[in-house]
């Protein structure tokens, strides 16, 4: 009996061990739907499986952008939807930016172009400079990193008129945001590294899955491509490689799971190109 109390006692202390090494990381992203697709599922459970917990705050405006969002923000409009995920659950309010800077001391906030000039470059400033000055004022974590979130270039046969901007060719859209979202990290020193989402999805079009990323041409597929952005924010933000990783949704293969973390590993590792995913790497024939 002695002995089966010191194994116990041995067990829960490294339980315990286990649980005080995982970090608490506090994420607060600025965007749209795009930003939704790619926190508000699958980013706890896959820091949860590694150790770490996260307290990830959206504020959603859907389909706007840096002009639109800083007009609001100028008047102090409480037109931004906060979708805040904390211990796995999803709370939904209206607030004020300020109100979503303000409500937890953030370790990182993430900003986004809206997606059909996010390949646009033009469209970016002043806008974004205001509202970057604008956040530094009111973070209060003086250890706050800032990180721009790069969106994905639409599906091919996509019907957003935005799409037209870019001749409707999926890969000019996917260098023009490569483009754009560099200049901006360039204009900008505050960012201290881009969230390569928009790549990771490219580079998994390269795969068996092909162009089936997407649930209606531009948002991500409720499975495999929100998991996938997932994925590359789960590693550019704490450093795990998600390639160890073992949790994925219910509703999408093991295959397609190997193909996400593949995916998002190499994005993260070389954000700016495109990297095939190999009949090595998934275990099926492309």
């Amino acid at each position: 009996m002695k002995r089966i109390w010191i194994v116990l006692l041995w067990f829960l202390c490294c339980a315990s061990v286990f649980v005080a090494n995982g970090k608490t990381i506090k994420i607060l992203a600025i965007g749209n739907s795009f930003s939704a697709d790619a926190v508000e599922q699958y980013l706890y459970e896959l820091a949860i499986e590694a150790g770490d917990t996260l307290i990830i705050g959206n504020a959603y405006r859907g389909g706007q952008g840096f002009e639109s969002h800083w007009k609001v923000v100028e008047q102090n409009k409480p037109d931004f939807e906060y979708h805040k995920v904390v211990g796995g659950q999803m709370s939904d309010q209206r607030r004020t930016l300020q109100e979503c800077i303000t409500d937890e001391a953030w370790d990182y906030i993430t900003f986004q172009q809206v997606s059909q000039d996010s390949g646009d470059y033009s469209t970016y400033d002043p806008w974004l400079t205001y509202l970057l000055d604008y956040v530094k004022r009111f973070a209060s974590n003086p250890k706050v990193k800032y990180a721009f979130h790069r969106t994905w270039a639409y599906s091919r046969d996509s019907d957003h008129w935005g799409f037209a901007k870019y001749g409707k060719d999926q890969m000019r859209m996917f260098e023009k945001i490569v483009e754009a979202t560099r200049l901006a990290q360039e204009a900008h020193k505050e960012f201290s590294f881009i969230i390569p989402a928009g790549t990771a999805i490219q580079n998994g079009r390269t795969s068996f899955v092909g162009d089936h990323f997407n649930r209606d041409g531009y948002h991500l597929s409720y499975g495999l491509g929100r998991y996938t952005a997932a994925c590359t924010w789960f590693e550019a933000i704490t450093g795990h490689n998600v390639r160890k990783s073992k949790y994925k949704p219910d509703d999408i293969s093991e295959d397609e799971a190997q193909v996400a973390r593949e995916a998002a590993h190499n994005a993260v590792k070389h954000p700016d190109r495109v990297t095939p995913i190999t009949c090595k790497e998934t275990g099926m024939a492309m």
